[in-house]
């Protein structure tokens, strides 16, 4: 096998390889010899299949197989002997008669590009200073939780009298059909249906014409779909609903007292009360998480300054556009955005991807340093986690998890990435310092100072 380094500029490797044509036929020999004795071909005793009738029969998928493996296994070698670490799979691209090459007639000669690790020494995390926003419910809070789960298992009870009129808040029970241009659609239709007025539950426009009806009344409701809507036949449609009232109730709060718990499940008010607290706390312990880590990450980025392997920063970019477009098509891009041309945008979202793909390396190569792993049972409580999610296909699709490396690559990363922060807020200089929970919950950029 001959190598050749064709270009090495930056953190980009160029290596030309050539296998000789006798070193593929010789490989091809030892596996049609490994078959041999495993082959059942009528006319001939198991075992003593002539190597030559062998080769004619299957001696290009054999070829294909010494070629496949042969890319891996000198590809490997490259890698090895100059001691690289590769930041992504490398590119392979053949050159020359790949069909000569399957026949046994050429050599294998082919290019290997690939983008390397930089070699950067990380920051001592044991000398970073952080800030760690933190809050603690109060007893209000915890009351205001207890009343809106108590608003949210209300139950509703008839109004009764001639005049009783709907308002925003009661429940209508109604009967009701659907017409485009006078013709009855799919999905239109229901009986006893029960809406509560204001909760907009039903399409826009649709519950405020019913506000002030009265048990047996029959109305009709003119509305027009939104251009979103999920069925497509029916979005930006025109339609009219013909509406019989059949009953009209109001709510009734439900007192909030160990009653209402043991309702619920729960042993007591006061037990429910500790539960509900403990969401509370749980909330914000993530949103005090989620700053730390913002601080933290730019902290690691502000240290670093190393050359980025391009195709790193190119698959990361161009991941980052396609959603970008997607978003410019859907009309859903961040107000910010709507004004700037594609070229600023690309600008913009290219340092993202910078950002993103400086700091991934920074966090692997801490969490190497740190002999950092995610074990099989974190990463097969992930994957059940995320299965669970699509209800009665979730053993179908954690089945597809177990047999796709990349899909769990993909589950491994967050995981992995989230052990390392832990390790670093474990060692770095961390101070609690409260903060209102405005200022804690608040969805922009962190406060003045924070994580200088």
């Amino acid at each position: 096998m001959q190598i050749v380094e064709k270009s090495g500029e930056g953190l980009s490797r160029v290596f030309g390889v050539t296998v000789p044509v006798s070193d593929l036929n010789a490989a091809l020999d030892a596996r049609i010899a490994e078959i041999t004795p495993t082959l059942n071909i009528k006319g001939f005793r198991p075992g003593k299949v002539p190597p030559g009738h062998v080769r004619r029969l299957y001696g290009k998928a054999l070829m294909s197989e010494v070629v496949e493996k042969t890319l891996n296994e000198t590809t490997q070698k490259v890698l090895d002997e100059n001691k690289l670490r590769p930041a992504a799979d490398p590119d392979l691209k053949p050159e020359g008669d790949m069909e000569a090459v399957i026949e046994g007639k050429a050599d294998l000669a082919y290019e290997i590009a690939v983008d390397v690790m930089p070699d950067f020494e990380p920051t001592d995390i044991a000398k970073l200073s952080l800030t760690r926003p933190v809050y603690e419910p109060t007893e209000a809070e915890v009351d205001e939780a207890v009343a809106d789960l108590a608003k949210q298992n209300r139950t509703y009870e008839a109004k009764t009298g001639k005049t009783v009129k709907a308002k925003d808040g009661d429940m209508v029970v109604i009967d009701f059909l659907g017409k485009l241009d006078g013709t009855p659609f799919d999905g239109g239709a229901a009986e006893d249906a029960e809406l509560v007025l204001g909760s907009g539950q039903f399409i826009p426009g649709f519950e405020e014409q019913l506000v002030g009806v009265k048990a047996g009344d029959e109305v009709e409701v003119k509305v027009t779909f939104p251009e979103q809507y999920q069925a497509a036949n029916l979005a930006g449609q025109a339609a009219v609903f013909e509406v019989k009232v059949k009953e009209i109730k109001a709510p009734v709060d439900a007192p909030a007292d160990d009653a209402f718990a043991t309702r619920l499940g729960v042993d007591s008010l006061e037990k429910l009360r500790e539960l509900l607290k403990g969401n509370l706390e749980r909330e914000y312990a993530g949103a005090s998480r989620f700053k730390l880590k913002r601080a933290l990450l730019d902290q690691l980025d502000t240290k670093h300054d190393f050359p980025l392997p391009p195709k790193m920063v190119e698959a990361e970019f161009n991941a980052i556009w396609q959603q970008v477009e997607q978003d410019k098509e859907a009309g859903a891009l961040p107000d910010e955005d709507k004004g700037k041309s594609d070229d600023k945008l690309r600008e913009e979202y290219r340092k993202i991807a910078e950002r993103r793909v400086r700091l991934g390396l920074v966090l692997a190569e801490i969490g190497r340093a740190n002999n950092v792993q995610v074990t099989d049972q974190e990463l097969g409580e992930a994957m059940r986690q995320e299965a669970m999610k699509y209800g009665p296909q979730a053993q179908q699709v954690f089945d597809l998890f177990r047999q796709n490396p990349n899909a769990q690559a993909q589950l491994r990363a967050p995981i992995f990435e989230d052990k390392v922060v832990d390790l670093i807020v474990e060692k770095a200089k961390v101070k609690d310092t409260k903060v209102s929970k405005d200022e804690l919950m608040k969805d922009d950029d962190l406060p003045a100072g924070y994580g200088d």
